[in-house]
Parts: C-alpha cells; sequence; structure tokens
C-alpha cells in the first residue's frame, strides 16, 4: 500500500473543480479553532472508496493515500500512523463509508476489504475514537440549523438527516428505484453507464423524491461527484467533502449527538473469532 501527501495542485494537475475545493478548505480550516470547544486535539479521518484523507487540529494540510478493495482496517490505522506520524492528537474521528450503529461498524464496506465489522479501532490507535457514517460526518459538517437532507454523490449515495441538531443516519441509497435502487442510479456505476446527461436528470429526480418525502428546511449535496451537475435541484446548496473535517471536529464538541466514543482498550466485539 503507498502511503503519501497527494494534494492535486501539488502535482500540478489541479481541475478548476479541485481548485475550488482546496479555496473551501482554506476557508474551513480558518473558521475550525486548532482546538474546538472540547479542547481536545482531534485527527479526523475520512475513509473514502478510492482515497483515506486525513486532518488534525492546527494542521493546514489535506494528506491522503489510496484505499480500495484491499483496504483492511488493519492496513488503514497503519497508513493513517505514518501520514500522521508528525502530528499532534488525542482523539480520533472516523468517517466510515458504511452502515454504523452505536458508534460501531456493521458491516463491511462492498468497495474495500473485509474485517470492518468488530475491529477495535481505539486500540489500534491507542486513543478514544468515534466512528460515524461518512455522510453523517459531512452533514455535521455542512449543518446550519433546522431540518437538513444531506446527500452524499460519490461511490454509492451517502444519507443522513440532521434535525434541530440531532444526527439521523440514513441508508436511503438501497431504496428501490426503477429496476435497481436510487445508489445504483445516481451512484457511479449510474454515471459511469447512463453518462452524465441521464446521470443528471435521476439524481434531480431522486432529490425531488426524497425532499418531497421528508419536507426537510434545506438540502445539502455534497460528495465527489456533486461538480459534476451543471445546475443543484431546487431548495439545495452544495457542500464541499472538506466539511467531512469540520464535523470530524464537531464530533468532540461538547453538544454533539453523536454516540459515546470509545476508549482504548475497553470495546470487544461480540462476534466470535
Amino acid at each position: 500500500m503507498s502511503v503519501k501527501s497527494s494534494p492535486a495542485a501539488k502535482r500540478g494537475c489541479a481541475t478548476k473543480g479541485e481548485a475550488r475545493g482546496h479555496a473551501a478548505l482554506g476557508s474551513l480550516i480558518k473558521d475550525v479553532l486548532a482546538s474546538g470547544p472540547s479542547g481536545k486535539k482531534v485527527l479526523v479521518i475520512d475513509v473514502g472508496g478510492t482515497s483515506v484523507k486525513i486532518l488534525a487540529s492546527g494542521q493546514t494540510e489535506i494528506r491522503s493515500f489510496r484505499s480500495g478493495p484491499t483496504l483492511t482496517p488493519g492496513r488503514m490505522v497503519s497508513g493513517v500512523k505514518k501520514l500522521a506520524a508528525d502530528w499532534t492528537y488525542e482523539v480520533v474521528s472516523i468517517g466510515y463509508p458504511g452502515l454504523v450503529l452505536g458508534g460501531r461498524p456493521t458491516a463491511d464496506p462492498s468497495n474495500l476489504g473485509r474485517g470492518w465489522v468488530g475491529f477495535d479501532f481505539a486500540a489500534a490507535f491507542g486513543r478514544p475514537v468515534k466512528v460515524v457514517n461518512d455522510a453523517a460526518m459531512q452533514a455535521m459538517g455542512s449543518y446550519k440549523g433546522g431540518k437538513m437532507l444531506f446527500l452524499g454523490l460519490g461511490t454509492g449515495l451517502g444519507t443522513s438527516l440532521i434535525v434541530d441538531g440531532k444526527v439521523k443516519p440514513m441508508e436511503l441509497g438501497h431504496l428501490p428505484y426503477k429496476k435497481g435502487t436510487y445508489e445504483s442510479y445516481v451512484g457511479r456505476t449510474g454515471l459511469e453507464r447512463d453518462g452524465k446527461k441521464k446521470w443528471r436528470r435521476r439524481v434531480a429526480d431522486v432529490v425531488e423524491r426524497l425532499i418531497a418525502a421528508l419536507q426537510p428546511n434545506e438540502t445539502v449535496i455534497g460528495g465527489g461527484n456533486v461538480r459534476k451537475l451543471d445546475a443543484l435541484p431546487p431548495r439545495c446548496r452544495t457542500g464541499h467533502n472538506a466539511n467531512a473535517f469540520r464535523g470530524g471536529f464537531r464530533l468532540w464538541t461538547k453538544d454533539n449527538s453523536i454516540p459515546p466514543d470509545l476508549p482504548p482498550g475497553r470495546y470487544r466485539s461480540n462476534r466470535k473469532a
């Protein structure tokens, strides 16, 4: 597994969307205190299907390494530790690309390696850890109040609902749609199969249906593929991926509503080895 810092701009091949992303990240970092209201130094890990991205309190550059179908939780931890070796952090936030209940993954991601269910992240890092669904973490970073629906257009369809500050992770991407599911039409598979024009129509239709069903005050559309939309659906705003880091920092503020952290050495899986 290669471990590297890989901002596209440093490679000299940043797209316009990526350039805007780096600008948004710079603004975000200025907006986030080095030690938030919790007073803790936080390491935030955003686990994705193509890369693992990390940022810590007081740092100004996202570091990343490639993920993919061979990435197990042990390899993820090893890669993060190597990449963050010169950073100081007391606690860890992990955005996980799958279902999380009670602060623990309940199923292995379809696009990564196996072994995530029952893995002791707190023991592996030697620090308290909070694990949330990656869409929920980005939703927390995008939240401004009221009832907000978050939709993440990426490998699949990440979904989360926040009502008066209470986070409700959801798996709406698995709902039936046409001959498949929402995720199969507006995720990466649908984009590559149907092309941008048809995919954009599908996204608009899915967003309209979910807004009608859930009646949010506002809808935030994020994820890596939001930049492929030529226009946002009505009553929506763009959520940048960098907001996942803001969400990871917010997990450790006193007023967060995420399940308790997992202290090192205290969490043991109920599953038999």
